[in-house]
């Protein structure tokens, strides 16, 4: 089931990169600017962002197995539409059918993970998004060759991916609704904190997945534009330079849960966010050779965090999988969204370069990792008191 789930993240993530991957096209075709470049992301991420955590809460109650296939059909009907769409209005109608299928699939998909996890739920966190994190970095490797050469209309052939998938997740449906008629169960055991001292741990993790994905909303939708005016690349090379980023950020999520179940979340979180920020700085005034060095380090780095923060969050909150899961997701893609808008508005006005110098400081955020709970710590005390009482 994990690699399952894992393969139609792949899928799922693969097909919603192919939108970015494309922006050059769209920006020919309908004589756009930056501003407009960043309403497509927001349009997108904005529909995932509002829907997920609602997804979330409403499964935590009434888990719906066969969602999953459901929601994968608002990504197929979407990528149909943005192949033919003859205006950009319809161009932001289908991203948004794209962001309604991923608003269905994360939460659920990250509760199936959790479920087959073994109670190794950092690795199974990880497992599960370094396939979103692949298709992340081979969906522009695919437009560069695919969507580029042969234009918007070759964005259907990314809809058997789609096709693919649904087929997939009716399995994943059937042996989630197995599970639920066995009596198996999502959730597990996680700390009892007060309820202010929860919230206010929350309030922390949204901030630091704030930085992360405002950050990497700069390099997502406007990393091609920066290789291409700042080194006079072609929309190809830059695409392949786009590829080997994400290719980083793939390892960099497979690498994050593991290393959180052996020496603790809470440091990995700190080790991810602070410890990116002096590549961060140093890249907008790298040479060619030394900005392709930096951008694959802050891939790694950044990239470790996410799984940490889901697992961290779903165990300071046991019993709301779901809405964890819908709440960190749809922030990280409301975040990207919004940043992608705000800094498109920056770029048209300030210049691209100008939006790397800003960003540069975005990871210091990560210091307010210092006011997270040490649940591991929390965790060992706990179980120390009942071995301590039952020798009693």
């Amino acid at each position: 089931m994990l690699a399952a789930v894992s393969f139609c993240h792949l899928l799922n993530d693969m097909l919603q990169s192919a939108i970015p991957s494309a922006y050059p096209i769209f920006k020919g075709a309908y004589h756009l600017d930056f501003g407009q470049i960043g309403v497509i992301t927001l349009t997108s991420q904005f529909t995932a962002s509002l829907l997920q955590p609602v997804v979330g809460m409403y499964t935590d109650r009434r888990p719906l197995p066969y969602s999953l296939a459901i929601g994968m059909c608002f990504t197929l009907a979407g990528l149909l539409l943005l192949a033919v769409a003859p205006s950009y209005p319809f161009v932001l109608a289908a991203v948004a059918c794209v962001g309604v299928g991923s608003a269905v699939f994360h939460p659920e998909s990250s509760r199936v993970a959790r479920m087959a996890s073994g109670g190794r739920h950092g690795l199974a966190q990880s497992f599960f998004q370094v396939g979103g994190n692949v298709g992340s970095a081979v969906g522009p490797l695919l437009a560069a060759f695919v969507i580029l050469p042969f234009g918007q209309h070759s964005i259907a052939l990314f809809s058997l991916g789609a096709a693919a998938a649904i087929l997939v997740l009716l399995g994943v449906g059937r042996w989630y609704a197995g599970r639920r008629a066995q009596g198996g169960r999502a959730a597990g055991e996680g700390a009892r904190l007060p309820r202010r001292r929860v919230l206010a741990a929350v309030a922390v993790l949204v901030a630091l997945v704030f930085s992360k994905y405002f950050y990497l909303a700069s390099l997502n939708s406007y990393y091609t534009f920066f290789l291409i005016q700042r080194f006079h690349l072609s929309v190809r090379e830059a695409q392949l330079q786009l590829f080997l980023f994400l290719g980083a950020v793939a390892v960099g999520t497979l690498a994050g849960g593991p290393i959180g179940d052996r020496i603790g979340r809470r440091y990995v979180i700190w080790g991810s966010i602070l410890g990116v920020l002096p590549f961060t700085l140093a890249l907008p005034y790298a040479n060619r050779s030394l900005t392709t060095v930096l951008t694959v380090v802050i891939g790694l780095v950044l990239s470790s965090a996410f799984s940490a923060i889901v697992v961290y969050a779903q165990e300071l909150m046991p019993g709301r999988v779901g809405a964890v899961a819908g709440l960190f997701f749809g922030v990280a893609f409301g975040v990207g969204g919004v940043g992608a808008a705000l800094l498109g508005e920056v770029a048209d006005r300030h210049g691209i370069e100008f939006v790397y110098r800003v960003c540069s400081f975005l990871p210091a955020i990560g210091l307010l990792t210092a006011f997270l709970p040490d649940l591991e710590q929390r965790a060992r005390a706990a179980r120390s008191a009942a071995t301590e009482v039952e020798a009693t």
